[in-house]
């Protein structure tokens, strides 16, 4: 009975107990020496194969055509045990150790649990659902382990008994709390329905009801209002177990103590939000960040974020979304630090590529563009685009190569003249130009006046709402790269690994671009994109579901191992892969080699 079988992926992770036992009881382990014939063609299959080590390959017995190879935790013959043969030959082409899982066992497990068959569906996006949910319970074992410490807690303000309803009213409005605690007095805590606590509470509620309902007035002191006792939970605590004490009192914050004295206050909103993301605590100092230091210091917090984010198994597409509204709210502050008040009225400033599609989430290269009012008179603005550029770069956005950056007066127009370039890139039909075209097309306001983008998209849209002819020439980037997948169906990486951008990522995104002009979709975003190509009847719904879950996978693992290898690389080390994540991934390559088939067939490209 093999003790070390991994039984936290799927499809095993889905099968219960008493299934885990059943399988365990049942497994054995076989030995193949190199160029062993494992499984032979127009054979009866008794078995479910799972490489531990070595090397198999799959291949035709007759034409010696090869079909496939597996390695470690790879399975292999499903076919085989729902037909009466095995239509292939499977050979190991090393030593390889394997477990095998009867057939009789399997097929018990098919039938008898809904989740352990679904794993074996050609659906991508049953198989992607499944692989999350087995990692839930990981997710919030990390949930309950986290603790009650300073980043997390809010400072307590604290007054006395005799403060007057008016001074504590004013008071929690200057720190922008909704409650404070009330020291009290030696006599006061013996009388604290028998409690020893040194405070009690008083909310903006207790101070509506006071005036209102009771008719204390403005110059009435706070201390009989106040209410005790104030429920508590020690720094150092974990957050879970405050949840629960919130819960079963039913209340909605707690005063954190240390040592006996109170350090700060926690509420349920902070730890439901704690849950999935730190964000507050950035956006807050971004809000009020006065100057360039202050807004610096809290844009280098963002990757710890994500990486909070991501550890407690907070789903790629929601970071991606959350940065981008951190990213936005960065650039506009960086943009009214910077740019003149009356300027900022007269001026649009755009980002563009993924962050332009809100898909970006450690920070990339800047890829910005500003749009000037046709009636604004500003000779000098140049200067002004220049410290943006500089002020972006220190606060962590790398110079983009292209130059795609309003440093550049090539990305620097008036409306009217945006208009015009626009004209002449798409008539112009050029390679470059229709790149600098779908640069454009994914454009999204963070600053200044986002009405001046209305005429420039109006322009956009008129010139490739159903051209098909410029949209083949436009879409041809998307199928230009050649899929990362070997004759065989298997997945391929070079010597610095696969580049995810250029064989998954990329194609998607420019092919569902290109779709959207053509069919007059204003959204930028790729989720959003196929969803809305789904709703107009261009894409099938499956086809539209597994190009989501392809691109979902796609863009969390490069964040993985961006997070693992500390930086940026588009390159993905497929043997860092687990077998569940390696059979997604040569599932959703194949996605996206069938879409680019699709494309070409759509706008009729032959090459």
């Amino acid at each position: 009975m093999p003790e070390k079988f991994d039984m936290q992926s799927p499809p095993f992770a889905c099968l219960t107990t008493g299934e885990q036992k059943t399988l365990r009881n049942a497994l054995d382990i076989a030995y193949f020496r190199r160029h062993q014939v494992v499984v032979e063609a127009q054979q009866p299959s008794h078995s479910l194969y799972i490489v531990i080590k070595g090397f198999i390959e799959e291949k035709s017995a007759e034409s010696g055509e090869i079909y496939a190879h597996y390695t470690q935790e790879d399975l292999f013959d499903v076919r085989a045990l729902f037909e009466p043969l095995s239509k292939h030959r499977y050979v190991a082409l090393e030593d390889t150790l394997t477990y095998l899982l009867p057939k009789a066992i399997f097929l018990q497990f098919y039938q008898q649990n809904e989740e352990f068959a679904s794993y074996f569906n050609t659906s991508l996006v049953t198989r992607r659902a499944l692989l999350e949910k087995a990692h839930q319970q990981k997710n919030i074992a990390e949930f309950i382990l986290t603790k009650v410490d300073s980043s997390i807690i809010q400072p307590a303000l604290q007054l006395r008994p005799n403060t007057t309803i008016e001074e504590a009213t004013l008071a929690m409005t200057e720190r922008a709390v909704d409650c404070a605690l009330v020291l009290l007095s030696p006599e006061t805590k013996e009388s604290a329905h028998n409690t020893s606590a040194s405070y009690a509470i008083i909310t903006q509620t207790n101070l509506l009801h006071a005036l209102v309902i009771q008719h204390h007035d403005l110059s009435s002191p706070i201390g009989p209002i106040a209410t005790t006792p104030v429920l508590a939970v020690e720094q150092g605590d974990y957050l879970f177990d405050a949840m629960v004490q919130m819960t079963r009192r039913k209340v909605k914050r707690l005063m954190v103590t240390h040592n006996g004295s109170a350090v700060g206050m926690l509420d349920m909103t902070q730890i439901l939000s704690i849950f999935s993301t730190h964000s507050h605590i950035i956006t807050l100092a971004i809000a009020r960040a006065d100057n360039l230091e202050a807004l610096a210091e809290a844009a280098n917090k963002q990757r710890v974020l994500v990486e909070s984010l991501y550890n407690r198994g907070v789903r790629t597409r929601f970071i991606m979304e959350l940065i981008s509204a951190v990213n936005e709210q960065i650039i506009e502050k960086a943009f009214s630090l910077l740019v003149p008040p009356e300027r900022q009225k007269q001026c649009c400033l755009m980002v563009l590529g993924s962050e332009g599609r809100h898909e970006q989430i450690l920070k990339t290269d800047q890829d910005n563009a500003l749009i000037i009012a046709n009636h604004a008179d500003w000779p000098d603005y140049e200067q002004t685009m220049q410290q943006i550029t500089q002020t972006l770069l220190d606060l962590g956005y790398p110079l983009c190569p292209g130059g795609v950056m309003v440093k550049n007066s090539q990305w620097v127009k008036s409306q009217q003249d945006w208009d015009n370039t626009l004209q002449q890139w798409c008539q112009s039909r050029s390679a470059d130009n229709l790149m600098l075209l779908a640069i454009v097309a994914d454009a999204h306001c963070v600053a200044g006046d986002a009405t001046l983008m209305d005429p420039i998209k109006h322009t956009l849209s008129r010139l490739t709402l159903h051209q098909e002819a410029l949209l083949a020439d436009f879409v041809r980037p998307a199928l230009a790269f050649s899929s990362p997948l070997t004759l065989f169906g298997q997945v391929k990486q070079g010597k610095n690994g696969l580049d995810i951008k250029q064989g998954g990522i990329f194609p998607v995104v420019h092919g569902i671009r290109t779709l959207s002009l053509e069919y007059g979709i204003t959204v930028t975003n790729t989720f959003e994109r196929i969803s809305a190509l789904q709703h107009r009847g261009v894409l099938e719904k499956q086809t539209a579901d597994n190009l989501s879950e392809a691109l979902k996978l796609f863009f969390k693992l490069r964040l993985a191992q961006q997070l693992q290898q500390h930086q940026n690389s588009n390159q993905l080390d497929v043997k860092q892969l687990d077998r569940a994540e390696r059979d997604l991934l040569r599932h959703s390559l194949h996605v996206v080699k069938k879409f680019k088939q699709w494309l070409a067939y759509h706008y009729q490209i032959r090459d």
